[in-house]
């Protein structure tokens, strides 16, 4: 990577290395089958196709930021059920730098992940973790959160740096801004979006890689709808559903879904990007919604607290001391195996295994809630299930 950017204006060094026969064609990389939809809501079971494998959709998708799912191995991650992990653009481009992952064989090489990964673009890091960011139509200059040394990314740069990390699925680069903000300050981040997603398109040279187009648009209905239609026109692979989750209420966000997910093909894969809560997963499959990605899951589970169908437990309470139960009774991670009191002890201990344990338990509850989702939307109870999900939840938190 060049000193003081990251990756090149023009792409033309990070590409040169990518073989002929990746180079781009017109058969898509990644390619979305819709099996079913339930009788009684939007939810629906497909597959997502990629050149590293199949992925049953609805999914969630582990967070391996720099390269690694923190403090998981490769085969753990795999034993939680995931079947797509994500990376990170930004991360990845800063340290160890996109070339070095290239030259050790792309991310599925340099991870030991062989199956299917997504990295998204790097906007949201620039918004969140870069100092001083200055946007214009050309692209983001700003400084590193690592060094402050000073750096660019352009819509061009990110698929040029995703295309040497080697992903199946790239993600757009898009502008994203602090809500609440003024409506023309949201629609004028949108509408740059919609061009840099064209630009984003029109830079990409692999053909074993596609791209997914992020819609934004903050929590008005109108501009959330403008960007979906312009968006689809362009024909991306999918359609990510961005700008959420960043501190609006949940029903602001079900409603955003209710009138966005509504003007996306049916015959591609949704994606609610960096949601959520099991509460979340659960009513966003209910309005169509078919992938989704969060740190939540591990980094609770370093933090010592277990997802469960009887809600949130906090390991570090007092009344977990004495308790022989297990987390779940019938969840199949080696977490599960252990008493609650031990658990706790782990982490009361400072022992490293504590956080290791919870956050594969927290990863195989999403992947079963996942598992158990497509099965009930089979089967055409999904509004069935939803319910009892979400009143096992609250009967738990008025407890509390």
């Amino acid at each position: 990577m060049a000193k003081g950017e990251l990756g090149n204006p023009k792409g033309e060094i990070l590409n040169a290395d990518i073989p002929l026969s990746t180079r781009s064609s017109n058969v898509p990389a990644v390619t979305y089958t819709l099996e079913h939809t339930d009788a009684g809501c939007a939810a629906r079971v497909g597959t997502l196709s990629t050149p590293h494998g199949e992925v049953p959709l609805p999914t969630f998708m582990p967070v391996g930021t720099v390269g690694t799912v923190k403090g998981l191995t490769i085969e753990q991650v795999a034993d939680t059920g995931a079947s797509i992990i994500l990376g990170n653009t930004y991360h990845l481009a800063l340290r160890p730098g996109d070339d070095v992952v290239a030259k050790l064989g792309g991310l599925h090489d340099f991870s030991g992940w062989q199956g299917p990964i997504l990295t998204d673009s790097g906007g949201f890091q620039i918004f969140s973790l870069a100092e001083r960011v200055r946007i214009t139509e050309q692209g983001a200059s700003f400084q590193s959160h690592i060094d402050g040394a000073r750096l660019s990314l352009t819509p061009e740069e990110s698929i040029a740096i995703q295309e040497q990390l080697g992903s199946d699925i790239a993600m757009q680069l898009d502008h994203v801004i602090a809500l609440p903000a003024e409506r023309d300050v949201v629609a004028d981040a949108m509408l740059r979006s919609v061009r840099w997603a064209e630009r984003c398109q029109q830079a990409a040279k692999r053909g074993d890689q596609s791209i997914f187009a992020i819609v934004q648009g903050g929590l008005d209905a109108e501009l959330r709808r403008e960007s979906a239609e312009r968006l689809v026109e362009l024909d991306f692979a999918g359609y990510a559903i961005g700008g959420l989750s960043v501190g609006e209420q949940p029903d602001e966000m079900y409603e955003c879904l209710d009138h966005t997910v509504p003007r996306l093909p049916t015959g591609r894969p949704r994606y609610l990007m960096g949601v959520g809560r099991p509460e979340d997963l659960v009513e966003s499959v209910y309005r169509g919604v078919d992938m989704f990605d969060c740190v939540m899951p591990t980094r609770n589970g370093r933090n010592a607290l277990a997802y469960t169908d009887s809600g949130p437990l906090r390991l570090r309470n007092e009344c977990h001391k004495i308790d022989p139960r297990p987390l779940e009774e019938h969840c199949p991670c080696p977490a599960c195996r252990h008493s609650r009191g031990y658990l706790r002890h782990l982490f009361t201990a400072g022992e490293m295994l504590g956080p290791v344990l919870l956050s594969i338990h927290n990863l195989t509850y999403y992947q079963r809630l996942m598992t158990e989702a497509r099965e009930a939307i089979q089967q055409d109870r999904y509004t069935e299930f939803r319910s009892k999900k979400l009143a096992g939840w609250a009967a738990t938190t008025a407890a509390n």
